[in-house]
C-alpha cells in the first residue's frame, strides 16, 4: 500500500508578492451592483432627456391645480406655458435652448459632484475598481487632481444651487393647489409634496450641508443650536445612498404624473375641488 505526501507549501522570496494568476478570488456577484447601477442610471437618464426634449406635457392646470413638473422648474424660457413661468420669461425661444435650463444643470451638477454618486458611476461606469478585492479598469490612476475630475471639487459650491432649486421646488407646490377656480387639493398635490419632502431629505444629508453646519467648530456646546442641526443631518446623512436613489424614483415618478395630467391621458384624483 502506498501513501501520498502532501505537497510542500511555495513560499515566495521574501520582499515579494505570491504570484495569483486569478484576476479576483471572489466567488460571490460582485459585478451584480456596478451591473445594476449601469442599468438605473442609464434608464432615468434615457427617460429624463427624451422628456427634456419633448418640451411638451410639463405643466396641468385645471379647476383647483396647477401642477408643475420638477425636471421643468423654473421655466424662464419665451415659450413656456404663461402659467408655469412663476419668475417670469426672459431666456429667448431657440430650438437649442430647452427650457429647463436652470433646472437641468443643476440637478445633473449636484448628483453628478454627489460623494456616492461618484462613488456609483466610477465603479459602474469606469470600473474604477468595480468592486473591492477587484482591479481596476484603468492602469494609471490620479484621482481627482485632474481634468475632468478636479471639478468634482465644485460640489460644495453646486449644493447652494441645490438648495435654491430645492426651495423653487417649494414654492411649485404651494402654487400646485391653486388653479383656475381657486384652491383644490388632489392626487397630484400629494405626489409632488412626497417629492419635495423627499428631496429636502437627500439635499440635507449631503456631505457638504453637514460640513456647512458643523465641520468648523471647535466647540459644540458653544453652539448647541448647530450642533442639533449637525446631528440630525448626520443622522440622515447615513442614509444618503438611499435617499439619492429613492429620489431619482421620486422625480421620474412626478414627472411622469404630470406628464399623464397634461396629456389627458389620465384626470388627477381630486379631494377637494
Amino acid at each position: 500500500m502506498t501513501t501520498t505526501s502532501a505537497r510542500p507549501a511555495v513560499t515566495p522570496p521574501a520582499g515579494t508578492r505570491a504570484e495569483i494568476p486569478a484576476k479576483t478570488l471572489r466567488t460571490d456577484r460582485w459585478w451584480l451592483e456596478p451591473a445594476l447601477t449601469v442599468l438605473g442610471l442609464t434608464v432615468w437618464l434615457a427617460y429624463g432627456l427624451v422628456h427634456i426634449a419633448m418640451q411638451r406635457w410639463y405643466f396641468a392646470e385645471g379647476p383647483g391645480y396647477s401642477y408643475l413638473t420638477p425636471f421643468y422648474s423654473p421655466c424662464v424660457n419665451n415659450g413656456c406655458v404663461p402659467e408655469s413661468a412663476h419668475f417670469g420669461r426672459f431666456v429667448p425661444d431657440w430650438p437649442l435652448i430647452p427650457y429647463a435650463l436652470l433646472s437641468l444643470p443643476f440637478l445633473l451638477l449636484f448628483r453628478l459632484t454627489c460623494y456616492y454618486y461618484r462613488r456609483a458611476y466610477y465603479r459602474s461606469f469606469w470600473l474604477s475598481p468595480p468592486a473591492c478585492a477587484v482591479p481596476d479598469g484603468h492602469k494609471a490612476y490620479t484621482g481627482e487632481t485632474r481634468f475632468p475630475l478636479i471639478f468634482q471639487n465644485l460640489h460644495r459650491y453646486v449644493f447652494y444651487a441645490a438648495v435654491v432649486i430645492s426651495l423653487i421646488n417649494t414654492y411649485d407646490l404651494i402654487l400646485s393647489f391653486h388653479g383656475t377656480e381657486g384652491f383644490g387639493f388632489g392626487l397630484g398635490n400629494v405626489v409632488l409634496g412626497v417629492n419635495v419632502v423627499l428631496l429636502w431629505a437627500y439635499t440635507v444629508s449631503c456631505h457638504s450641508c453637514r460640513h456647512i453646519m458643523g465641520g468648523r467648530l471647535k466647540h459644540f456646546s458653544a453652539h448647541p443650536i448647530r450642533y442639533r442641526a449637525w446631528t440630525f443631518i448626520s443622522m440622515l446623512n447615513t442614509q444618503h445612498k438611499e435617499l439619492a436613489w429613492i429620489t431619482l424614483g421620486t422625480l421620474a415618478l412626478t414627472d411622469f404624473y404630470v406628464m399623464a395630467v397634461a396629456a389627458d391621458w389620465i384626470s388627477d384624483l381630486r379631494f377637494i375641488n
